[in-house]
């Protein structure tokens, strides 16, 4: 009896299909057949391997998957498999699981594989809860390497050489320009974090950094001692006063100047401490160090004051040290009393002064709708209900900054019909506010709107010169004056003690400012002329002739001071012109002088300040007033901080040649 046959393989279905294939090509192929052979026995042999050794996937911790995936996926190196488990999800769908906070992360969808990079991120930024609150419990070492996944790759470093020196003068830098304390480099906290920078970094100590901020100072200020001797032109102050709590004054001179390259400057020159701030020759005594100090004795053009430093006494003393010391003044008239800004602040605040009550309510108002985001949402809703066309955001104001109680004051009045209605809309508002009292408001903001224009024309940093104060100030004169004498009481009553107060300062500063003006090519002399006759009518001759004898007068001060120039020529019948021609020879002259710097190059080269205060104050309402750890320094110390600070600012400076320094023993006296 013949014995069963065996039932029979795939593995040997497939090799006899290959043979039955092979077998029935015909005899003029048999040169193929030879050839196909060997090749027959390497696919049956790769065949069989690949039938006999089934493939399990397995997951990173060796566990097999549960399914059966058609390849063998290579081992995983990467160390966020540490902190990650791979977990199938569904058919084709496996997702990476936290092993920590079990948040889960995309890996395998499909054929598309997510990568490990938002993985390494969830644990070395402390994203994961867990590992970030283990870390906050564990003490930081630099040596530890657990924590965080570590990377495969190393960056290349460009090649660095530590400076000490390089190092201490970087932080001596950055204690001025940021007002840091000296002390600062003893501080556990700043130590610590410079050590973490650059452990090869020796700490300094407050007398080295001391020397080092003052050296700087020094470096500074001959560069500008440099700048200075080389202008053609004058050099004009302004004086501004800071008080402290200990009643001592402190005496900023900042000097405005035009150097060979048309560059117009405004640096602090000076800081010096006064015991008595109230005495007549407290200011005479610190112009005259501050003229010593950078060797422009005979140089100086205008002074202009703080309005609080414009007493009588203070006056006569600074117009007898200019009849010495500078007696080409115009006979002091280029003494400016009052500080452009602070004038303008003050007008300001005193107009809205007189409106308080109302300006109270609106300030309420405006709190009401600010301070709650429900009122605020009902305020909206409304505003869109009675679609009020204004673009403007409600703002709160800062009492220390006027222009903000006008910008509060403008956008309020501008939503007056939603404030009127809001009461019905929302029940929690129960101000009132009046037609008339919008009225006023109204009428007020028409007016400072000048002042606040006016203002920002030396808000901006880069400090204008004099010729660009004339058109505006002379529009506000106009203006005030004819709102003083309208017919409408209402806006009379308010405009009148306001244009009264700019009157006295346009009469003191007009003479200074129309001379600027006319030296500008864009304006004639014309233009004085036909604003003179609008703001004085039948009197505007007086003026106009003031303006003409101090022109013709400075004219002949310049044409003195060129013939004094080594190698000046006169020409034939220049004579006359210094003896009988009028100011407007100085224009002809000007158009002439074809080379050189002619008499009219060097006035257009000085340059006027009519505005104490720096450009981030224009708008402050409080005084200046120098901080305790400031008055603890020496005054040398102070004055090279801060001087240092605003060269540094608008710097640089062409660096001076090489000279020794003299470094201050000043002992710094710190209050903790």
């Amino acid at each position: 009896m013949q014995a069963p046959r065996k039932p029979r393989t795939s593995k040997e279905d497939h090799r006899d299909g290959f043979k039955a294939r092979y077998e029935s090509v015909e005899s003029a192929e048999y040169g193929y057949i030879v050839v196909a052979l060997p090749i027959l026995s390497m696919m049956t042999a790769l065949a069989s391997l690949k039938m006999e050794t089934p493939t399990t996937p397995t997951d990173n911790n060796g566990v097999p998957g549960s399914e059966t995936q058609p390849s063998k996926r290579r081992r995983k190196k990467s160390v966020v498999w540490e902190h990650f488990t791979i977990e199938t999800v569904g058919a084709g769908c496996t997702r990476a699981c936290c092993n920590q906070c079990k948040r889960s992360f995309a890996y395998i969808t499909g054929s598309k594989m997510a990568g490990t990079s938002h993985l390494k991120r969830h644990i070395s930024l402390g994203i994961c809860p867990v590992s970030r609150q283990k870390n906050q419990m564990t003490p930081y070492t630099p040596a530890s390497k657990t924590d965080v996944p570590k990377r495969r790759y190393t960056r290349a470093h460009a090649s660095f050489s530590f400076d000490q020196d390089r190092c201490s003068y970087e932080i001596a830098k950055m204690i001025i320009m940021h007002d840091y304390p000296l002390h600062i480099v003893e501080q556990p906290g700043f130590i610590n974090f410079v050590r973490s920078l650059q452990p090869q970094f020796n700490m300094v100590s407050i007398n080295t950094i001391q020397d080092e901020c003052v050296a700087i100072y020094h470096r500074q200020k001959q560069c500008l001692l440099n700048l200075i001797a080389g202008c053609p032109g004058r050099i004009s102050l302004t004086v501004d006063l800071w008080t402290s709590n200990q009643n001592l004054g402190y005496v900023f001179l900042t000097g405005h100047f035009v150097d060979s390259d048309w560059n117009s400057y405004s640096q602090i020159l000076n800081v010096i401490m006064v015991p008595s701030p109230d005495s007549g020759d407290t200011f005479s005594q610190a112009i005259l160090t501050c003229l010593s100090d950078w060797h422009v004795e005979g140089r100086l053009f205008t002074i202009t004051l703080d309005q609080s430093l414009s007493n009588e006494t203070i006056i006569g003393n600074l117009k007898g040290l200019l009849s010495v010391k500078n007696p080409h003044m115009l006979n002091s008239q280029l003494l400016i009393r009052n500080c452009y800004a602070r004038v303008l602040g003050r007008l300001a605040q005193d107009t809205l002064g007189g409106l308080t009550e109302i300006i109270m309510k609106v300030r309420e108002s405006v709190k009401f709708v600010k301070t709650s985001e429900i009122h605020e949402e009902k305020f909206v809703q409304l505003k869109q209900q009675l679609q009020v066309p204004s673009t403007k955001t409600l703002l709160l104001d800062d009492h220390t900054r006027w222009d903000t109680t006008y910008h509060m004051l403008v956008s309020s009045c501008e939503m007056r019909e939603v404030f009127a209605c809001l009461d019905t809309y929302d029940s929690d508002y129960k101000i009132i506010i009046s037609l008339e009292e919008w009225s006023q408001i109204e009428t007020v903001c028409t007016y400072v709107k000048y002042l606040f224009d006016a203002a920002n024309l030396v808000a901006d940093p880069a400090y204008p010169t004099a010729n660009v104060f004339f058109p505006i100030i002379s529009q506000i004169q106009v203006e005030l004056m004819q709102a003083a004498m309208s017919e409408d009481s209402l806006v009379s009553s308010l405009i009148r003690p306001l244009y009264e107060k700019f009157d006295r300062y346009w009469e003191n500063c007009c003479l200074v400012l129309a001379i600027a003006v006319i030296m500008d090519p864009r304006y004639k002399k014309q233009f004085v002329d036909f604003t003179f006759s609008k703001i004085y009518g039948d009197n505007a001759e007086t003026w106009i002739k003031l303006v003409d004898d101090g022109l013709h007068e400075l004219f002949m001060e310049y044409m003195m001071q060129m013939l004094s120039l080594p190698g000046t020529v006169m020409e034939e019948g220049n004579e006359d012109i210094i003896k009988s021609d009028p100011p407007e020879a100085a224009e002809a002259s000007h158009e002439e002088a074809t080379d050189g710097i002619s008499e009219f190059d060097l006035y257009l080269s000085d340059i006027t300040g009519v505005s104490t205060v720096a450009a981030d104050s224009v708008f402050n309402t409080e005084i200046k007033r120098m901080d305790s750890y400031r008055t603890s320094l020496g005054a040398s110390n102070l004055e090279a901080l801060i001087c240092a600070k605003d060269w540094l600012r608008h710097g640089p400076f062409p660096e001076p040649e090489p000279q020794p320094l003299e470094v201050s023993n000043d002992v710094v006296k710190m209050d903790f």
